[in-house]
């Protein structure tokens, strides 16, 4: 059985860090390979997993979009060779598959690549046991429905009011649209160093809440790389990562 790990919050609040630090969690301790999806037109998953994607979704798009029908190969459609190239635009990491959104080049919608991103997932998930989906900054994928469904939604914050604020609205907005999601984690990150938790031990609408310490190695780390492939599990930020996602796993 899949489980499925959506991670969300406004922007700046480390959500990437957090979906690839979850990745590697989920990889090294079940030695299972992960699926993680990079569903930000702003991609940079595949960064902090010490990767780059070969290929986009939204690139996809746009080179089907540039070919005629006689230009594809003889018998096939549009949909048959799309679902081809979208499998081979999976990207195989140390211990992850990694797929990416990415963005269009052209005008217009969005809405086909979020509901192609939908389908594959759909589609793909049933071969993992573990799917991690970092989203884009806000509520547009939720509005968007890009996370349709999933086991547990972890939306992040800082110590602001404003971040908080903003979580508090995605809570909501997943409720208002129904979405598929069997239960909604807060998670207070950038604590300080000393911190011995979350600044809150509940909040309405949430069904647990985690805190993440800020790590000074991470912090002169970045100045260096965005690869977080060689963090060591010791550091704090990984360390509390772990603890939540771990929570989260057990109970499913």
């Amino acid at each position: 059985m899949t489980l499925t790990l959506a991670v969300a919050g406004k922007g700046g609040v480390g959500k990437t860090t957090f979906a690839a630090l979850a990745v590697r969690h989920l990889h090294e301790s079940t030695k299972e390979v992960v699926l993680a999806v990079d569903a930000d037109p702003n991609a940079n998953l595949g960064t902090k997993l010490g990767t780059e994607p070969s290929r986009t979704l939204g690139g996809i798009r746009e080179e089907l979009l540039a070919r005629s029908e006689e230009e594809l190969p003889p018998g096939v459609s549009k949909q048959e060779h799309m679902d081809y190239q979208i499998r081979l635009a999976i990207t195989e990491g140390s211990g992850f598959d990694l797929l990416t959104m990415g963005r269009q080049e052209g005008p217009g919608c969005y809405c086909y690549v979020n509901n192609l991103l939908r389908t594959i997932i759909d589609s793909l998930s049933t071969k993992y046991r573990y799917v991690v989906i970092d989203n884009e900054a806000g509520m547009e994928h939720l509005s968007r429905r890009t996370t349709r469904a999933s086991d547990v939604l972890f939306v992040l914050c800082d110590r602001t009011k404003s971040s908080q604020s903003a979580a508090r609205r995605i809570s909501q907005l997943a409720d208002e649209m129904k979405l598929q999601i069997s239960r909604k984690a807060l998670v207070f990150n950038s604590l300080d160093p000393g911190a011995s938790g979350p600044p809150v031990s509940s909040l309405e609408g949430f069904h647990a809440v985690y805190g993440v310490r800020r790590s000074g190695m991470m912090l002169s780390r970045a100045e260096e790389t965005e690869s977080l492939a060689d963090v060591p599990r010791t550091d704090p930020t990984f360390s509390d990562v772990a603890k939540a996602v771990e929570s989260e796993r057990l109970r499913g």
